[in-house]
């Protein structure tokens, strides 16, 4: 059977999933707190979707 294996979306550096590991999908602590960090400063964001009221009204 083919061992799976994930990339740390971070530094793309190749990760055996484990179910002890608290990292997921990160390869390490590090990593994780570097995205943590873009999301905090609103380097990534989610696009807001217009709600269908809100063009009624012409806002």
């Amino acid at each position: 059977m083919k061992e799976i294996t994930v990339n740390c979306p971070q530094c793309k550096k190749t990760v055996i999933p484990d179910t002890a590991d608290c990292y997921l999908p990160f390869c390490s602590e590090h990593c994780k707190m570097i995205d943590l960090g873009k999301w905090v400063t609103e380097l990534y964001r989610i696009p807001e979707v217009e709600k269908i009221e809100d063009k009624r009204k012409g806002n």
